[in-house]
């Protein structure tokens, strides 16, 4: 490994540990011009595997986590907060799952309304976001998850969410959702062809026209 690497390597790690929220490539690039910086980054992946600290990929971007078979050392008295209720975390479930979804197609899955502020408390979260307007009537919202999300969850991509099995089993699912659901490839990109980028005033309303759903 040349001096010019293994310096680049310095920098990322450096960044990588200062930073309170998982980096792309494109946060670190300002401070490496001209450096393969997904190749860096893989080089750093390998030279933490088996470590204590593990540096891992959620979404799009990267950071240091604790290695899962040595979470329980770190473990803290804390004061918990509030768990999320059983509509907040089947309404989290389907928007994983069915993404893009609306808050109509998730109310069709659940089979009951969903408040707004169900929603609002996601997003306040940070696990979920409002991903565009569906190119329907009314031009409902659609909702996605985050990289938080990834990233509280410890998965790496969406492609590897549970099963539906693991879902009921981990408490995720409820005997209220139909029998026969079937768990969609959910869809990460920027935008799904029957979506529109959300309007300018979508930024101060978490859901200011899904009445029109």
């Amino acid at each position: 490994m040349s001096d010019v690497v293994g310096r680049q390597l310095r920098i990322v790690e450096a960044l990588l540990f200062a930073s309170a929220e998982p980096l792309r490539p494109a946060d670190i690039a300002p401070f490496l011009e001209g450096a393969d910086i997904p190749e860096l980054l893989e080089t750093l992946r390998t030279q933490y595997e088996g470590r204590g600290v593990n540096l891992v990929r959620r979404g799009d971007a990267w950071a240091f986590r604790t290695a899962e078979d040595l979470g329980f050392l770190l473990r803290r008295e804390q004061n918990e907060t509030r768990p999320l209720s059983r509509a907040a975390l089947e309404t989290l479930s389907i928007i994983a799952y069915h993404q893009p979804a609306t808050r109509a197609e998730i109310e069709d899955v659940r089979g009951v309304a969903t408040g707004k502020g169900t929603l609002d408390l996601l997003m306040e979260a940070g696990w979920v976001r409002m991903r565009g307007r569906r190119r329907t009537p009314g031009r409902p919202v659609t909702y996605g998850t985050t990289d938080a999300f990834l990233d509280h969850f410890g998965l790496e991509a969406l492609s590897d969410l549970p099963g539906l099995d693991e879902l009921k089993g981990a408490g995720l699912l409820s005997g209220r959702l139909p029998p026969d659901l079937q768990i969609p490839l959910p869809f990460d990109g920027m935008l799904h062809p029957d979506e529109d980028p959300l309007d300018a005033s979508d930024l101060g309303d978490p859901d200011p026209d899904d009445e029109a759903e």
